[in-house]
């Protein structure tokens, strides 16, 4: 069932204003009011022009979306095709950091600025390649709770922030892993040349997803029971319905122990354990935490588990997390939530903070006919 955009501009139009009164008080800053993709150039900043160029826009205002019900069913994305895209796209700049080596004044090694610059680059042209391919899955999805209230859009008020997440957020990941564990002495291929690192690698990409969750979950959950530090949360749970360049909309502490103290915690607990992460390693599993990351927050109408190598373990304990799970963290939750996790539900399943889902429960998924994750 398909409904007009303009309805559900109605449908928006009442939800912010009902949120507005009770959840962001008079402090305009709160304000999730977002029409700036609509005003006279004239009034944009450069960061308005970034977002604009890239177009990374969770809907295209010249396409409707389709809306449904609850109740009708949701196209399901196999692990298969999700993995395809991001080992595709991850192995990419490996491809161009080991061509670079033929080039006689970078025989001897790329440097880590340069290596910085290279993955630097790269993480953010696959980011926002991922959010422009969910924009084109919308168009034809549509988005979870479509029925009651559209997607946010990026705020009037923090159009400069959600631009400048867009380079701190991949920026703060990459030179936290070239710090810890990149040698210029070593190349892509010598890496890969070894029989032993792909067994390792398959280890890793499951088991840093798990572990990393393990961190963020309480990291996350402190963020919401502790008083001190829910001041530093609560930005980013303005937005009840987030689009994927939202995944990132939040103040400054909270954007540090996100992408700097939970990485550097799992890369020790690896260590620890006695795993080989190595930068190449890290840097897979950083596309594959980010995938998940971009995906949890679009809300597309689609069922799908984030693709990992232990997804069989997730399924045995009924952990595995789905687009509604974190979706539903922001649109039922504030200062007390549920679904702390972002990569699993494993924790929250230990921890009692799993809470049902709505739309993506077994009798609605329509596993007969896949959604399609296009590469090109």
């Amino acid at each position: 069932m398909v409904f007009n955009l303009s309805i559900s501009q109605q449908l928006s139009n009442k939800g912010r204003t009902k949120r507005k009164k009770t959840m962001a008080g008079p402090n305009p800053k709160d304000s999730m009011k977002s029409t700036w993709r609509t005003a006279d150039k004239s009034t944009w900043s450069r960061h308005h022009f970034i977002i604009d160029f890239l177009n990374a826009y969770h809907y295209d205002l010249n396409k409707e979306v389709p809306v449904f019900s609850k109740q009708d069913k949701l196209p399901h994305l196999p692990q298969l095709p999700q993995h395809i895209w991001v080992l595709f796209h991850a192995f990419i700049p490996l491809a161009v950091h080991q061509a670079l080596l033929y080039y006689p004044p970078l025989q001897e090694g790329v440097g880590r600025l340069a290596a910085f610059a290279l993955y630097f680059m790269s993480f953010n042209v696959i980011v926002i390649r991922e959010v422009n391919i969910l924009r084109r899955l919308a168009h034809k999805y549509g988005f979870l709770d479509g029925d009651v209230h559209e997607r946010d859009g990026v705020p009037d008020v923090g159009v400069d922030k959600v631009a400048q997440s867009l380079y701190k957020t991949t920026g703060s990941r990459l030179a936290l892993a070239i710090w810890l564990s990149y040698d210029p002495a070593v190349s892509p291929l010598e890496v890969m040349s070894e029989p032993s690192w792909w067994g390792w690698l398959a280890l890793e990409i499951g088991l840093y997803g798990v572990v990393l969750d393990f961190w963020f979950y309480w990291y996350h959950r402190a963020m919401h029971d502790v008083d001190g530090l829910w001041r530093f949360h609560r930005t980013h749970h303005l937005t009840k319905h987030p689009n994927p360049l939202l995944a990132a909309y939040a103040d400054h502490e909270q954007e540090f122990f996100d992408m700097v103290g939970v990485p550097f915690m799992t890369y020790l607990t690896l260590r620890v354990i006695g795993l080989p992460l190595g930068f190449y390693e890290w840097w897979i599993c950083h596309q594959y935490i980010a995938y998940t990351e971009v995906y949890g927050h679009s809300g597309l109408r689609i069922h799908l588990t984030p693709p990992t190598t232990l997804n069989w373990f997730l399924e045995y304990f009924d952990s595995e997390i789905v687009i509604e799970d974190h979706d539903l963290h922001h649109r039922k939750g504030w200062r007390k939530s549920h679904n702390y996790g972002k990569q699993t539900r494993l924790w929250d399943r230990i921890f009692g903070t799993c809470t049902e889902r709505i739309e993506s429960v077994p009798q609605n998924v329509d596993y007969a006919n896949p959604a399609h994750m296009p590469i090109f």
